[in-house]
C-alpha cells in the first residue's frame, strides 16, 4: 500500500491492482492531484506483468463526486497536470487489462463517467448516482462519450435533463452499471467476479475487449474480416496452446494467479 495520504491509494494482491479514491472528505471529487494519483497508478497498473486486472473502489460514502468545484475557484492554486480525466477514461477503454469497480459510494457529474467507462462495475445498492450537471448550469459534456453507449435514447435524455439521482439498482437496469447488491455482498460479490475475470488468458481478455469497443461501430462486412483474422491469431498462439492444454488436462492454465488456484 502506498502512503494513506495519497489522493487515490495503490496496491497489488493475486493479480488485482486496487486504486482507492482516498479524499472522502472532498467527496472524491476529480481534482487535478486527484486525477494525476489515478493516472500515476494506471500507467504503474499496466506495466508491471504481476497485475491481470486493476480494481477501482473508494474510501468514504461517495464513490466520486466528479468536478472538484471547490477547487475551480478564482485564486486557488493547482498543481500541474500530468494526467487528464479525459486520457483516464480514454486509457480505461482502451485498457488491455480488464478494469472493474467496486462502486461503495454515491456517484455524480464525472463520477458516473468513471464508473460507466469500467469493464464491470458493480456497485451497493444503497448509493444513488446521478447526471446533476444541469442542476448547476453545465451538462454532462466528456462523459457522455461513454454513458451514451450504455443508455437507450429515452433513458439518456430523461436522466440527462432532469439531474435527478437515481438508485443503484435502477442505474443497472438502465445499463449504466452492471449491477447493485446489498452492501453487505459487495465484497463477496466483487472477489467472486474478480475470481473469474483473472482466469481468463491475458491476450484473450484484451483481444475481447477491443471486441466489445470495436465491432459496434464497424461495418457488417469489415467486422467479418476483421473478426476472423483476430480468432486466427489467437488459436495459433501459445496463449491458446496453453489453454487447450489445460482444459483437456482438467488443470489451470499457467497464467491462472496462485491465489486463485
Amino acid at each position: 500500500m502506498t502512503d494513506s495520504d495519497e489522493a487515490a491509494l495503490y496496491e497489488v494482491v493475486g493479480g488485482v491492482a486496487t486504486i482507492t479514491l482516498n479524499r472522502p472528505e472532498n467527496k472524491n471529487a476529480l481534482s487535478v492531484e486527484m486525477v494525476n494519483s489515478i493516472g500515476d497508478h494506471l500507467e504503474a497498473a499496466q506495466s508491471d506483468p504481476e497485475v491481470r486486472v486493476i480494481l477501482f473502489t473508494n474510501n468514504g460514502n461517495t464513490f466520486c463526486a466528479g468536478a472538484d468545484l471547490k477547487a475551480n475557484q478564482p485564486g486557488v492554486t493547482q498543481p500541474a497536470a500530468r494526467h487528464s480525466f479525459v486520457q483516464i477514461l480514454d486509457d480505461i477503454i482502451e485498457s488491455p487489462k480488464p478494469v472493474l469497480g467496486q462502486i461503495a459510494g454515491h456517484c455524480t457529474g464525472g463520477g458516473v463517467g468513471l464508473a460507466a467507462a469500467l469493464d464491470i462495475s458493480i456497485a451497493a445498492d444503497d448509493i444513488v448516482i446521478g447526471f446533476t450537471e444541469v442542476r448547476i448550469g453545465v451538462a454532462p459534456a466528456v462523459i457522455s462519450v461513454v454513458c451514451l453507449p450504455k443508455l437507450r435514447r429515452a433513458d439518456a435524455s430523461e436522466l440527462f435533463l432532469n439531474g435527478e439521482r437515481i438508485p443503484a439498482s435502477y442505474a443497472a437496469e438502465v445499463g449504466l452499471i452492471n449491477r447493485a447488491v446489498p452492501r453487505d455482498l459487495l465484497d463477496d460479490e466483487m472477489n467472486d467476479t474478480l475470481g473469474k475475470v483473472v482466469r481468463g488468458g491475458p491476450n484473450a481478455l484484451a483481444a475481447s475487449k477491443q471486441l466489445i469497443s470495436k465491432v459496434p461501430q464497424m461495418n457488417r462486412s469489415d467486422a467479418w474480416a476483421w473478426t476472423a483474422e483476430l480468432s486466427q491469431s489467437l488459436f495459433q498462439s501459445p496463449e491458446a496452446g496453453e489453454g487447450i492444454s489445460a482444459f483437456r488436462e482438467r488443470r489451470d492454465a499457467d497464467w491462472v494467479p496462485s491465489s486463485q488456484q
